[in-house]
């Protein structure tokens, strides 16, 4: 009997065969090859098919038109950047014009699509059939925005400001406000909050209404969990410091006035209140279960899981929707294991079994995305890994 393959396996061989692939035995224990050599590795056949035939549900993501944000995030190393890209793609290819954005300091967002998204500005992406474009945000320049906000246009801080005035002795009686250190020394995770806003800034504006679905791309679970205290945080440290000039502004207009510098100090205000309003939009995007959705990319290890698990936890308590779970690199199924795949596949064995056992974990939709050994690189090869993975 004749057996014809599906159309999703089709599209996978069509893509092996267009890559000029041929079976690899060895490939899963080989040393890596340069990136250039890379691309012309083989891919076999038999990790061309997902280890079970659980579904991300990518229907229920795709339907509608309403803007939708998804954010991928979970442990160093684990392909979020890759699952973030192919998921881009795949929207995109299912006519959503799409955005995808890394807010990890540590970019490979151009590496992943072979582009230089360095630049901090929208870049179109060739390749899929609707529109997509990705950003990179420039973590320094972010943290210089934030600088600039809390100073006045002569450059100097605001405690120096009211040290000018006669008033540095009140801000140090002050301390609690730890002004200086807000000021000074942004705290942890800032860079990717206001790279966020920025981001919202970028998608609220008229010519950036056409897109659909927004990708994110965020930094390592402990910087994330940062971002998500960081919007309270910065709401009660500027609003500190907005009460603290609201009440001085009667008692030094007239100073300010002779000094010449009440116009500046107040457009200083107005950027740390719009700084503040805008952290306040990125907590309500976290939380808001209509249009945003979490998802966890993790790797079959004890380590990870447990990672995983603890990062739910977190989201949980702060009320961060999440539907799913990815677990990415899963050793696809093989008719002849040598030992260290043997060993290997034992491991991943026990830590999906975890999974099902784990109280923050179990109740997630799953998908395990298989381990290739070819580099995800490109559109063809994104569009590849989304084939397999968002399904």
């Amino acid at each position: 009997m004749l057996l014809t393959p599906s159309p999703h396996l089709a599209r996978c061989i069509s893509f092996a065969a267009s890559r000029h692939l041929s079976p690899c035995p060895a490939a899963l224990v080989a040393p890596r090859s340069p990136p250039f050599l890379q691309f012309h590795r083989s891919l076999r056949v038999r990790s061309i098919a997902t280890p079970t035939e659980s579904t991300v549900g990518f229907e229920e993501m795709a339907a509608g038109t309403q803007r939708k944000y998804y954010m991928l995030g979970g442990k160093g190393g684990v392909g979020k950047t890759s699952c973030a890209a192919s998921l881009a793609v795949k929207f995109a290819n299912n006519g959503h014009p799409t955005l995808v954005v890394s807010t990890d300091p540590a970019h490979s967002l151009s590496d992943s699509f072979a582009q230089d998204l360095t630049g901090g500005t929208l870049v179109p992406v060739d390749g899929p059939d609707s529109p997509l474009f990705a950003l990179e945000i420039n973590p320094e320049k972010a943290r210089e925005e934030f600088r600039s906000a809390s100073q006045k246009s002569g450059g100097t801080g605001v405690k120096d400001f009211m040290d000018s005035m006669g008033l540095g002795m009140l801000v140090e009686q002050l301390g609690e406000l730890k002004l200086g250190e807000l000021l000074d020394t942004p705290p942890p995770g800032l860079d990717e909050a206001i790279a966020i806003s920025k981001v919202m800034q970028f998608v609220e504006a008229q010519e950036y209404s056409m897109f659909s679905r927004i990708v994110f791309d965020t930094a390592p679970t402990g910087h994330t969990l940062r971002l998500l205290s960081l919007p309270d945080f910065l709401d009660a440290s500027i609003g500190k410091i907005l009460k603290l000039r609201k009440k001085l502004t009667s008692a030094t207009s007239a100073i300010k006035s002779v000094f010449g510098q009440e116009e500046t100090q107040q457009d200083a205000s107005d950027k740390l209140e719009q700084l503040r309003e805008r952290m306040v939009k990125v907590r309500e995007l976290f939380r808001d279960t209509e249009s945003t959705e979490f998802i966890i990319v993790t790797i079959p290890t004890v380590m990870a899981i447990n990672e995983s698990s603890r990062l739910h936890a977190s989201l949980k308590k702060e009320n961060v929707p999440v539907k799913r779970l990815i677990v990415n690199q899963v050793l696809p199924p093989s008719a002849s294991d040598c030992k260290f795949c043997a060993m290997k596949r034992k491991d991943q064995t026990r830590a999906l079994d975890m999974i099902q056992n784990d109280p923050e974990l179990r109740d997630l939709k799953l998908v395990q995305a298989p381990l290739v050994d070819v580099e995800i690189r490109g559109v063809p090869a994104l569009r590849f890994l989304g084939e397999m993975v968002w399904k």
